[in-house]
């Protein structure tokens, strides 16, 4: 059976505890083009979440998404994300009692795509007073590469019963890979995918999707026996 009796949650750092969208918009915005709003942001997928809607995909298409263009554009997102960008309410605190809490492992598993994201997500976390250094892993996927292998490689790691590990995530992707390594799914619906689409298309159950931060963060403190209030 297993030798360590400690709880494990990963944390998910892209629209679950970084308010990427408003990055991401800032960094289109100086860039002369337009993201969108966040409801239809959520509804777009693949290459047109970025490229925009109706509305947006012919002025976006020919300002940026030239080879150069993309190159500035990953430029300025990464200076954004390390000087401007900012967590969701109540995440700093929850992720320093979390890393404060005795027999938990808390780690991190991402797919931010700026420039040297180990520097970027640092300076971004530092700025909130979290010292992602104090985390006991972090991983960076590939974009197109499954979180699962990840999260089952953490929980292997450090011996840890399914049952008394978690996962945390903004698609359904991150509910599909925390399942696959039989882990407990906090997903979020404030992010990267709404509610309808991650109830309707994926059947998701409601019960695990979190509408706002604040929610989330109580759900995890609840889960993790922290303080609450």
């Amino acid at each position: 059976m297993y030798k360590s009796r400690d709880r494990l949650i990963i944390i998910d750092a892209d629209g679950t505890v970084i308010d990427a969208f408003t990055a991401i918009g800032t960094a289109f915005a100086r860039h002369g083009m337009d993201l969108g709003d966040l409801d239809r942001f959520q509804k777009r997928r693949n290459l047109f979440k970025y490229l925009g809607g109706l509305k947006e995909f012919p002025r976006n298409l020919t300002k940026r998404f030239g080879k150069q263009g993309r190159k500035e554009l990953l430029a300025t997102l990464t200076e954004i994300y390390r000087e401007e960008a900012i967590l969701y309410p109540g995440m700093a605190d929850l992720i320093r009692d979390l890393l404060a809490a005795p027999g938990i492992r808390v780690g991190m598993v991402t797919r931010n795509v700026t420039h040297a994201p180990e520097v970027t997500l640092g300076k971004l976390f530092a700025r909130h007073g979290v010292d992602i250094q104090q985390l006991d892993f972090l991983y960076y996927v590939p974009v197109r590469q499954e979180k699962s292998s990840y999260f089952k490689e953490a929980r292997e790691r450090f011996d840890i019963n399914p049952a008394r590990a978690y996962a945390c995530g903004d698609e359904h992707k991150d509910y599909v890979a925390a399942q696959s390594a039989g882990m407990h799914p906090f997903i979020v619906s404030y992010g990267f995918e709404d509610f309808a689409r991650l109830t309707r298309k994926f059947s998701i159950p409601e019960a695990v999707i979190s509408p706002t931060p604040l929610i989330f963060r109580d759900r995890v403190r609840h889960a993790l026996d922290l303080p609450t209030g």
